[in-house]
């Protein structure tokens, strides 16, 4: 029979099992023309071995038993059907960065793109609270080179949560900083620098009062300027790295380190004019 894949769709978190591939999936979970919707996501092939995951689980209080779902999704489609739900929600916080073999951004027609595969950027060596640090003392305390000059930047949130963010940290600094904050910890996150910041997403009033906030108070970190519904209504092209010229692409990280996944250099023109 066909290859059967575990897939982790973004921001959803639902993890499927399949016999369509990665764009048979991607296509079959099209909503339709962009013109009336929006469907961008990450889609991730996770590993397997002998036709089972490659990689166990995070520990989520036994509130349910996400491997044994799994496996009984992969038998499922070994059995002849096309998909399977295994992880129906929340699949993102248990399941760790380093199973992701592969990783695609999808577009709302289904057309998909491989990003080049993932790069260890960092490992942290700082456990402390992130509260009350300067970004500077951020940097030091995470092991991390120091930054002169600093300067404002935007991130988009993908997973947990989709928010946008304006933030005087770097990518790095910003995985330790939302990774060990008391009260707002993230498990693990993946997000995306932008080149410009949307300004159709909130109001130009919201925008210049945090972003004034942020000139004005090198010391603070991070400023949220809006949340929900963020990540399909931008382009992949205003995200840093999609040209290449550019250092970006699509960011994750943990309480251990960073990641990065780079754009591929050429990106093919039929994705690129794909809806």
């Amino acid at each position: 029979m066909s290859t059967v894949n575990l897939v982790l769709s973004l921001p959803t978190g639902v993890i499927t099992a399949t016999s369509l591939g990665l764009p048979g999936l991607a296509w079959h979970r099209s909503p339709g023309t962009s013109g009336k919707f929006h469907g961008h996501s990450v889609v991730v092939d996770l590993a397997l071995k002998d036709g089972y995951p490659a990689f166990e689980y995070m520990d989520e209080g036994g509130w349910r038993d996400a491997m044994a779902d799994t496996h009984a999704a992969l038998d499922a489609i070994r059995t002849g059907k096309r998909t399977k739900t295994a992880l129906s929600n929340a699949a993102f916080n248990c399941t760790p960065l380093t199973a992701y073999a592969r990783v695609f951004l999808a577009k709302t027609s289904g057309a998909i793109l491989e990003m080049q595969p993932g790069e260890r950027l960092a490992e942290f060596r700082g456990a402390a609270s992130a509260e009350n640090l300067t970004p500077d003392q951020v940097a030091s305390v995470a092991g991390l080179p120091a930054v002169k000059p600093r300067h404002t930047r935007f991130y988009l949130v993908i997973s947990p949560v989709e928010m946008l963010v304006l933030s005087n940290l770097t990518p790095t600094e910003y995985v330790w900083y939302a990774t060990h904050r008391s009260g707002k910890i993230f498990r693990q996150m993946l997000f995306a620098e932008l080149s410009a910041y949307p300004q159709d997403l909130a109001t130009r009033e919201t925008f210049e009062t945090a972003f004034r906030e942020l000139s004005q108070s090198p010391n603070k970190k991070t400023k949220t300027i809006t949340q929900d519904g963020c990540f399909a209504r931008i382009p992949y092209t205003g995200w840093t790295g999609y040209r290449e010229d550019e250092v970006g692409g699509l960011y994750g990280g943990d309480h251990a380190g960073a990641y990065l996944w780079r754009f591929p250099r050429e990106i093919p023109r039929a994705f690129e004019r794909a809806n």
